[in-house]
């Protein structure tokens, strides 16, 4: 009977931490928990009921989880770092590397920037964004005239 009671603890507890964080971990444990609390149901012995939730909960975890990760986070959204990678920029405040100074204007947005090549990029230069490291946009200067 205190067997019973244990797996019904155990398994309303995963359930409510699964409802908390809502990240598709522990509810491979509350599954776990069930196939245990039968085996206690069915009075079967104490090892067979722990061995029974580390192996369905393992075997859930390794072979559910993912596919219900691919299915489930399809379309994660793009964060504004992503979505200025490639952009052109304006130079609001002339990039210089060696005093760790320079600032630009992409997507209506102010992003501090650091030049890919040596040597300063002056304010108002159009640059394309490279890449984002940390907070600071990595980019290069386009050359007047020269087609995108």
């Amino acid at each position: 009977m205190y067997q019973v009671l244990a797996w019904v603890v155990m398994l309303i507890a995963f359930a409510v931490l699964e409802g908390i964080t809502a990240s598709l971990v522990s509810i491979w444990f509350c599954i776990g928990s069930l196939a245990a609390l039968i085996a206690a149901a069915l009075g079967i012995a104490l090892e067979i009921q722990i061995a029974l939730f580390a192996v369905v909960s393992l075997a859930c975890i390794g072979l559910i989880r993912p596919f219900t990760k691919k299915y489930l986070v399809k379309n994660a959204e793009r964060t504004n770092a992503d979505r200025i990678i490639d952009a052109e920029a304006v130079v609001t405040k002339t990039i210089d590397n060696v005093q760790a100074t320079g600032q630009i204007r992409v997507g209506g947005e102010y992003w501090t920037a650091r030049s890919q090549e040596t040597g300063e990029i002056t304010e108002g230069s159009r640059v394309r964004v490279l890449r984002i490291e940390g907070v600071k946009a990595i980019v290069t200067k386009i050359e007047s005239g020269k087609e995108q």
